[in-house]
C-alpha cells in the first residue's frame, strides 16, 4: 500500500509511522505548498452543451508525487497560509476523498476542527458542555463581552494550536489595548470564559472507535499542552469519557482525532477543542502503547 503522507521527513511523526509500517508499506511525505491540480475537459474541446461531460482533475500531485496513484493520504500537518491557499488545499483533499481516495482527516472533519468557533458550535450542538464562548469582530464588542463573561477570559487566535498565541485576561484596561490590536490585524475576537480547574486536562486519542486517553499535568501554567510543560500521566478511559470523546469527534467528522477534555472545579467537565491533526508522542510514551502501529492498522482497515 502506498501512503501519501502530507507532512516533513524531518517530522519525528513521519519517522514513527515509517517505523510502524515495518516495511509493508511506501511511505511518501508531500506537502502542501507543492500541490497542484491539472484539470481537462475531455475527450475533446468541441463538447456539446447538451454532454454530460464534465471537468475532471486528471492529475492531482505534490512536488512530482501523483497523489492519485496513492491508496491513502494521510494528513499531518496543517501550515498557514493565505485565504486562497487554504481554500485550494481544501480543495484538492475534497478531490482526492471525490475520486475514492480515504483521506485522513477527510477536509470537511479538518476544516471544522481548525476553526475554534465553528468547532465550539458543533460540540455544543452535539450536546457536550462547552465553556461560555463570544465570537466578534470589534473591539467595543469584545469589551462588552470580557464584562458579561465575569471579566476573566481566555483569548484565542481562530485558528491555531498547541496553547499559541493564548493569552488569559483579567485586566479591563489590559483587554481593551488587546481588543483594539485584534481589531486593526483583522482578527476575530474569539472569548471564552476562564475555567477555574486543578492543573490538568485530559487528551482522549480516537483513532477510529477506539479511544486513548492521558491526563496532562502542569503546576507551573494554568496551560496544559505537553509542548508548553505538562507531563504527561495514564488516564483509565471509563466509558463516560470515550462516549464523550466518540461524540465529539462524530460532531466534527472526524476519525483520527485528539480531544481535549477539561475538568472544572464546579465539577464540570468541558470540551475544549478537537484537533484533526493529533500529536502522540507524550500519550505514547505514558501509555506504553504503540501508537502509530495502531492508526497504520486503521489505515489498512480503510
Amino acid at each position: 500500500m502506498k501512503i501519501a503522507l502530507l507532512g516533513s521527513t524531518q517530522s519525528w511523526y513521519y519517522h514513527d509511522i515509517c517505523r510502524a509500517a515495518a516495511g509493508r508499506h511506501e511511505i511518501v511525505a508531500v506537502t502542501f505548498r507543492e500541490l497542484r491540480s491539472k484539470v481537462i475537459v475531455g475527450p475533446t474541446p468541441r463538447v456539446p452543451p447538451s454532454s454530460s461531460l464534465q471537468p475532471s482533475a486528471s492529475s492531482l500531485s505534490s512536488g512530482g508525487v501523483d497523489l492519485l496513484a496513492a491508496d491513502c493520504v494521510l494528513v499531518r500537518t496543517m501550515p498557514p497560509g493565505s485565504l486562497e491557499q487554504v481554500v485550494f488545499r481544501m480543495d484538492v483533499l475534497a478531490e482526492l476523498e471525490r475520486a475514492g481516495r480515504p483521506v485522513i482527516n477527510p477536509p470537511r472533519a479538518i476544516e471544522a476542527a481548525v476553526d475554534k468557533y465553528l468547532a465550539t458550535m458543533r460540540l455544543q450542538q452535539a450536546g457536550l458542555r462547552v465553556p461560555p464562548t463570544i465570537a466578534c469582530q470589534t473591539a467595543d464588542d469584545a469589551q462588552v463581552a470580557f464584562v458579561e463573561l465575569g471579566g476573566d477570559v481566555v483569548v484565542k487566535p481562530l485558528f491555531g494550536g498547541e496553547g499559541r498565541g493564548i493569552a488569559r485576561l483579567t485586566d479591563e484596561a489590559l483587554a481593551e489595548r488587546t481588543f483594539q490590536l485584534l481589531e486593526q490585524l483583522g482578527a476575530v475576537i474569539y472569548l471564552q470564559q476562564f475555567v477555574p480547574h486543578e492543573g490538568f486536562d485530559l487528551r482522549l486519542l480516537v483513532i477510529g472507535r477506539r479511544v486513548l486517553g492521558i491526563r496532562r499535568r502542569n503546576p507551573l501554567d494554568w496551560r496544559t499542552n505537553v509542548s508548553r510543560g505538562a507531563t504527561a500521566e495514564p488516564l483509565e478511559v471509563t466509558a463516560d469519557l470515550a462516549e464523550q470523546a466518540l461524540r465529539a469527534v462524530d460532531a466534527i467528522g472526524a476519525c483520527v482525532a485528539g480531544v481535549d477534555l477539561l475538568p472544572g472545579c464546579d465539577g464540570e467537565l468541558y470540551a475544549i477543542e478537537v484537533n484533526a491533526v493529533p500529536g502522540w508522542r507524550g500519550l505514547a510514551g505514558a501509555l506504553k502503547v504503540d501508537v502509530a502501529k495502531l492508526l497504520v492498522e486503521f489505515i489498512e482497515a480503510q
